[in-house]
């Protein structure tokens, strides 16, 4: 069974509604019993929560220490191609917008690589826009296979692939899968994504297993914020992985919560999420979901990711780049979204130190952390 089949949008509906008229006495009662239900974890997301919000921060970070340690691993998109066939109308990419289109070539993707390298980036995730003809398996294989000769760790943010595929990818050396859903609301969802194979909701939301099962050691899911309301989109993202960890504990699960920025197409988010409420949102991930690992990229502000890195970030975007080649030849394609954060690698590790943190370049314990989990699943299944 899969999550698509489980996954109640009503229930998280009624459980956000819920939560409107819980107390702070309900609150605290969930931090004591760790969040282990829904409901609890409602009790975090609650208006009355937000009175709690600087202690529950506190717990987020003393958490997040306890657990991680003071670090925090750096990485950097490495956009292949912006062509699409997919009409989504919140995105830059979107089939039809006047942007300049590129898919780089596997010369242009080892180029891009090299540049990251020589910035100290040795944590590289792939990503693309979807379209069959210029980013088919294949080719998404081999780039892959080149980038892993330059860079330790290699990551997918592509189109939702059948598991064979996938298959394809892991003998390629892939090693980590990143899937927003978007959007958790079926509504929702369905308005937003209007045109090409994205529109596929159950298809895109079971993915994560698909990798799963192909082997695939780090899975990434998240909701793209400003979509749907915010509660909402963080209980179903904790249901998610809450299932994603039950049901695919060979692979460790890192969430992202991402919020809309500008992009080409002027998109208006209906439901934007203002800074207090993000917070609030990256706190409630880290108390209920204390093993998870949680990514902020550069669509925020560097006040604000400073801010936010004690708060349950382990793992943050640096000098990055949403165009196709924007590392070394900026200016040539259209990018996705603008972003926020402009710092380079090597500064935002110095900032980093500053506050007492270690920027960690280079996943060195990918094969230790494998071996770990595997010995706690036989363990628990046996």
């Amino acid at each position: 069974m899969s999550f698509s089949e489980v996954f109640d949008p009503q229930t998280i509906s009624d459980l956000v509604a819920r939560s409107a008229c819980m107390s702070t006495a309900d609150v605290r009662a969930a931090v004591e019993r760790k969040a282990r239900t829904l409901d609890d974890a409602a009790a975090l997301l609650s208006p009355a929560a937000d009175s709690l919000l600087e202690e529950l921060a506190n717990l987020s970070h003393r958490s997040t220490v306890e657990r991680f340690g003071k670090t925090m691993a750096l990485y950097a998109p490495l956009y292949l191609s912006n062509e699409c066939v997919c009409t989504c109308t919140y995105c830059g990419f979107s089939m039809g917008l006047p942007i300049k289109r590129r898919t780089l070539r596997i010369d242009e993707v080892v180029r891009e690589a090299r540049t990251l390298a020589a910035r100290g980036i040795r944590n590289i995730l792939l990503v693309s826009a979807e379209h069959p003809k210029h980013v088919n398996a294949p080719y998404v294989a081999l780039c892959v296979r080149e980038s892993k000769r330059i860079a330790p760790y290699v990551a997918l943010e592509i189109a939702a692939a059948d598991e064979e595929t996938y298959r394809e990818y892991v003998d390629a050396g892939c090693d980590g899968v990143v899937l927003y859903q978007e959007t958790y609301d079926r509504a929702a969802y369905a308005g937003y994504h209007v045109g090409g194979p994205k529109k596929k909701y159950a298809w895109r939301l079971d993915a994560p297993e698909r990798a799963a099962r192909a082997g695939v050691q780090h899975l990434g899911i998240g909701a793209l914020l400003g979509l749907a309301d915010w509660r909402f989109e963080a209980l179903s993202l904790v249901q998610h992985a809450r299932w994603l960890e039950r049901h695919c504990w060979r692979s460790q699960i890192n969430v992202s919560l991402p919020r809309i920025n500008r992009a080409e197409g002027g998109f208006v988010p209906a439901h934007p999420v203002n800074d207090r409420d993000f917070v609030h949102f990256l706190v409630f991930l880290r108390l209920a979901l204390p093993s998870a690992g949680i990514t902020l990229s550069t669509r925020e502000t560097a006040t604000m990711r400073d801010n936010l890195a004690p708060l349950g970030v382990t793992m943050m975007s640096a000098g990055s780049s949403s165009a196709p080649g924007g590392y070394g030849e900026p200016g040539q394609a259209g990018e996705q979204f603008e972003l926020e954060d402009h710092r380079t690698p090597a500064d935002v590790a110095c900032g980093l130190r500053a506050m007492g943190y270690e920027p960690v370049f280079k996943d060195w314990e990918v094969m230790q952390a494998r071996s770990q989990r595997d010995v706690l699943g036989s363990a628990a299944a046996s």
